[in-house]
């Protein structure tokens, strides 16, 4: 696999992820819930799924070659724009509007 590649992959995976608290009623999308989410939890699962997100680039990152040493700027401007990604799933669950 390629960079470019690897690259697509990661950001495809990271609006999937970012997104997947709100849109389903399943603890990660696995589980089922007897009562429904609240805000805390759905937080809980989009800082579960960025962990599982920085995971994957990893491991796409080892499988390229030597993984690079990242300091904690790396990590505020990716979890910045894992919050970015969230924001259609966040509008959907809580701020559009159903009829009905």
């Amino acid at each position: 696999m390629n960079h470019s590649t690897s690259v697509w992959l990661v950001l495809l995976a990271a609006f999937i992820l970012a997104n997947l608290p709100f849109l389903n009623e399943r603890w990660l999308a696995l589980l089922p819930r007897r009562l429904p989410k609240t805000l805390w939890i759905r937080v809980l699962e989009l800082l579960i799924c960025y962990g599982i997100l920085i995971g994957l680039g990893l491991a796409l990152e080892q499988s390229a070659g030597q993984i690079a040493p990242q300091g904690w700027e790396f990590y505020a401007v990716t979890g910045a724009l894992f919050l970015t990604l969230a924001f259609p799933g966040f509008v959907y669950r809580y701020l559009f509007k159903r009829r009905g």
